[in-house]
């Protein structure tokens, strides 16, 4: 089909709004990965951009030889995974059983559960509450806050919602109950809906400096962007070089001379953010197919 003149101006008009919007979305990213892989003294004369000028690895040799960032990494893995799971279970099973419509009270249990969404006590009692169940300084209280997502609940619902309940009714003739319905119903055609909340609650837990920064006190128990965001107000390069033998043997290296704090920032904050990216490209394809599943059924 030939376009017209018209048309063939406003395709040129999308095609370069979206290629500057690209750019702008990748530039930022280049210029940290630059920066973090410059010597840092030479960064600091300015002119880097998007290539090194003066290739090294030694911010990155810094920032994986020091204890604390590869704890800090261990726990945001721990609790991205342990969250992500618990979170999807807890998310499914809750949309499943209120999916049927003869539940006893369901509709005051979905209005219960909406207003919890609506209004929140705020951060001084969720404080309180956080302590008083001793979840204050331990591993759990980044998973059980956020174990269930009422936004997500309500995604999961619609989806089980627009499954065809012939599919239902005809496994419940065959005798099986609502675990087997459960398992060899809804799971497998709720897999795209469950990858995109899945990429999402991941994200959510791998991104958050919040609950690292004022629900612990313990360094051994913060995340890697809680420190990250410690680092990033920092104002002296030992807060990250700390004192163990491997950076010990760096700060007596000649490279040591030509580190600085916002070379070291930028390859924490690449090192932060590479996991997360590589994951997305093979989730993407579930991603892409739950949210169209998810509006067409809505």
């Amino acid at each position: 089909m030939k376009l017209s003149a018209s048309e063939k101006i406003i395709q040129t008009v999308i095609v370069t709004l979206l290629a500057l919007l690209c750019v702008s979305v990748l530039y930022p990213f280049l210029y940290m990965l630059a920066i973090s892989l410059n010597e840092g003294a030479d960064a600091a004369k300015g002119g880097v951009y998007i290539i090194p000028r003066a290739f090294t690895l030694i911010n990155y040799e810094i920032v994986l030889g020091n204890e604390v960032i590869r704890h800090s990494y261990l726990i945001t893995i721990a609790r991205t995974v342990v969250g992500t799971i618990a979170g999807l279970f807890v998310t499914l099973l809750v949309a499943f059983g209120l999916s049927y419509k003869s539940l006893p009270l369901r509709g005051s249990i979905l209005t219960y559960i909406l207003i919890t969404m609506l209004f929140n006590g705020g951060l001084v009692p969720f404080y309180i509450q956080l302590n008083n169940l001793g979840l204050l300084n331990t591993f759990w209280v980044f998973v059980l806050p956020g174990l269930f997502s009422v936004w997500n609940m309500f995604v999961m619902l619609k989806f089980i919602q627009g499954i065809p309940e012939a599919l239902i009714e005809s496994a419940e003739l065959d005798g099986a109950g609502p675990v087997r319905t459960l398992m060899q119903i809804i799971i497998p055609l709720s897999k795209p809906m469950l990858a995109a909340l899945g990429l999402f609650t991941a994200v959510g837990h791998w991104n958050d400096w919040f609950a690292g920064a004022f629900f612990v006190t313990d360094q051994s128990l913060i995340p890697v962007q809680t420190f990250l965001q410690q680092l990033l107000s920092a104002s002296d390069i030992s807060a990250v070089l700390g004192s163990n033998t491997n950076q010990e043997a760096l700060a007596r290296s000649s490279q040591m001379q030509n580190i600085t704090l916002m070379s070291i920032k930028m390859a924490v904050v690449m090192v932060s953010a590479l996991p997360i990216l590589c994951v997305y490209p093979f989730l993407q394809k579930y991603f892409v197919k739950g949210v169209l599943v998810g509006s067409v059924k809505g």
